[in-house]
């Protein structure tokens, strides 16, 4: 069971002259993010996984009463948050790699066994997420290239969960899969929330941002032009606030 962490944003600036942005993410909580393209929603993604800085305030984690300050990717990764990326063939899969290659990178330290990596610790540590997400394969051995864009895209998020966060940032989580991987990963994802892990959903589907999520902040101009949750929760109102007009 992954550590229960809120994530917090204070006074974040993600553009030069843009409103600060303070929010907190709860475990157990599925926030959403939506926009138009180029609004800012996806650089705060990027801003709270550590791989781009503000320009002025601080993301925070919050984990048994403690905050630490996110100053790098790899000290978001290292205090419990996990990225998927939206371009998995450019920015995730490794192509001349196995598929238990490209799930095992980011854990290599996890297979060790007295300064050698056990190639059996590494499959059964595989086996256990490919049940979980349905991952269908040929073998383990088999290049990641031959999967699927759905299945590789589960590779991509057994990869990302193999490190046990607290935090999932998902950036378009379901862009090119078919409609029977998306319902697999819906239901993932609302399990992992019910494990009390905190989900920030990035999407360019309006519908999947109110079928998941309990709120969702909207973007214009980089700043949050609206934030809604419950009845207020709608497809017309999610679109008025992008386009900047009152619901």
């Amino acid at each position: 069971m992954p550590d229960r962490i809120s994530l917090e944003t204070k006074g974040v600036v993600i553009h030069q002259g843009a409103t600060p942005i303070s929010q907190t993410i709860h475990p157990g909580e599925i926030v959403g993010l939506a926009g138009l393209d180029g609004h800012g929603q996806e650089r705060f993604l990027e801003v709270l996984a550590g791989l781009q800085a503000p320009f002025s305030g601080e993301v925070l984690l919050d984990k048994a009463g403690r905050s630490t300050a996110i100053g790098g990717f790899r000290k978001a990764v290292a205090n419990g948050v996990a990225y998927l990326p939206r371009d998995r063939r450019a920015t995730g899969i490794f192509p001349t790699q196995s598929v238990l290659d490209n799930f095992a990178i980011s854990t290599v330290g996890r297979d060790a066994r007295l300064g050698l990596i056990s190639f059996a610790s590494r499959r059964r540590r595989y086996e256990t997420y490919r049940e979980k997400l349905s991952i269908s394969a040929p073998k383990p051995t088999a290049a990641i290239t031959a999967l699927s864009g759905g299945n590789q895209q589960k590779v991509l998020l057994a990869r990302a969960l193999a490190l046990e966060p607290g935090v999932l940032l998902l950036n378009d989580p379901t862009r090119g899969v078919d409609v029977a991987t998306r319902h697999v990963l819906y239901d993932v994802f609302r399990e992992l929330a019910r494990e009390g892990m905190a989900l920030v959903i990035l999407s360019s589907e309006i519908e999947e941002i109110l079928l998941l999520c309990g709120r969702v902040l909207v973007f214009r101009e980089n700043h949050v032009a609206a934030e809604m949750s419950g009845e207020t929760m709608t497809t017309e109102n999610v679109i008025a606030a992008m386009f900047g007009r009152a619901a």
